[in-house]
């Protein structure tokens, strides 16, 4: 195909239908096949218009689900959903006196898909209400289970369930689920590629909320005493170093909570596009649930689980005590597995397909939701409710999650 330059004149008169040549600097020279094809013709050449419209009106077009499609793909959309009959009998576990065993087991492999079925419903609504608000349904209800978890531990005044379990789902999301997502991504691709600017502001904040559990213990080890309290003890503002360390604790989680929500503006609403799948490779996922469906069953399965995990709170002491399990295990190990299972399924699912940048949202983002997020709400929730909850953990478990931060700056992958 040539490019000819067209003089600006009149149409020169023929004995075929006159045509009109417009004076623009370039334009395609017709072919002889053209110019005979449309001489019988006066209709003007119509113009391509992009294919987007004709994407959204097969969008529009496209029927919602009915409730009995929804509720077929919300409870059929797992193997783990086999575990919902364990919903039941947690139930009838609790009022039929079957023992704390009992109670801490059942309880325990229902949360399991309860856990799961909360961020299906969610991803749902996510996809219904848009990105923005979308985007921050998923960090509200990302961690709902160890929400739920913490707020029931804490009324119960079980300050160290509290504190071990959100300390080990930022040991479990950042070793167990990062790690095995590497692996699964190296086994199919040499490189695994995400967004360098979006991991860096990750790390860097994360870094920031390990701080805030360095400060605490340092003022810890000043103020008060080692050998005249234990992390066992009551903590009552009559002892002077420590109500210092309680107004330390909630000062800085009130400054947390407004660096928290700077950063999900700064993900979700001012810089999203730093978070985007840089092979531009994000596939829109279609719904598979009606709106209203979806909402009934974030609602339904948020109450389901508040009533699980009471159960399972409820019974930590006495199966603890029956069996001589360490409640740190039991905080660090065991109640993470429970809230995170879901999760870590889905990051090593994405790694192997090559999707890191879902692994990183998941893993990492999970981490930030906990330590920026859920740690200093509960904090200041025990201020509300009169329970003594600080930012100092033992100082074997600060070590360890300030050391896991700074080590994971510095990620073995291909970034761009």
């Amino acid at each position: 195909m040539h490019l000819q330059k067209i003089p600006n004149s009149h149409p020169r008169s023929s004995s075929h239908t006159p045509h009109l040549s417009l004076s623009l600097p370039f334009v395609r020279t017709p072919s002889p096949a053209s110019d005979s094809a449309r001489s019988t013709s006066h209709e003007p050449i119509p113009i391509p218009t992009s294919p987007q419209p004709f994407k959204d009106d097969l969008h529009s077009a496209r029927a919602a689900p009915t409730y009995g499609q929804s509720a077929k793909a919300f409870l059929l959309g797992s193997y783990v959903n086999v575990l919902l009959v364990a919903v039941p009998l947690s139930f009838v576990s609790h009022f039929a006196g079957w023992g704390s065993t009992a109670d801490f087991v059942i309880s325990f492999l229902a949360i399991i898909p309860l856990a799961g079925l909360l961020g299906d419903a969610t991803e749902q609504l996510a996809i219904k209400l848009g990105q923005t608000l979308g985007g921050l349904m998923n960090a509200t209800f990302g961690n709902a289970v160890e929400l739920i978890v913490s707020i029931l531990a804490l009324t119960k005044g079980e300050l160290r369930i509290v504190q071990t379990s959100l300390l080990g789902s930022i040991l479990s999301n950042l070793l167990l689920v990062l790690g095995c997502s590497f692996l699964a991504a190296g086994y199919n691709q040499k490189e695994s590629v995400f967004q360098a600017t979006a991991a860096q502001a990750s790390s860097s904040l994360m870094v920031l909320a390990t701080a805030t559990l360095i400060l605490p213990a340092a003022y810890h080890a000043n103020a008060v005493d080692p050998g005249s309290h234990t992390l066992l003890d009551p903590i009552t503002a009559a002892d002077d170093g420590l109500a210092g360390l309680l107004t330390l604790s909630r000062g800085t989680a009130i400054i947390l909570v407004l660096t928290y929500t700077a950063y999900l503006v700064f993900q979700l609403k001012t810089h999203g596009y730093l978070f985007a799948d840089p092979n531009g490779e994000d596939d829109e996922e279609e719904s598979k649930m009606n709106l209203p469906a979806a909402a009934i069953a974030l609602v339904t399965v948020t109450v389901i689980t508040s009533f699980c995990a009471d159960y399972l709170v409820g019974a930590i002491d006495e199966f603890a005590n029956d069996y001589s399990i360490p409640k740190a295990f039991i905080g660090i190990i065991l109640l993470p597995i429970v809230g995170n299972a879901a999760e870590h399924v889905t990051a090593v699912t994405m790694a192997a397909k090559g999707k890191m940048e879902l692994v990183i949202g998941v893993a990492v983002g999970s981490s930030i939701q906990i330590a920026a997020g859920v740690i200093p709400v509960i904090v200041l929730a025990g201020w509300i409710i009169n329970q003594p909850l600080t930012l100092f953990f033992e100082n074997f478990e600060t070590v360890a999650v300030s050391t896991l931060v700074l080590r994971s700056k510095r990620p073995h992958v291909i970034c761009h």
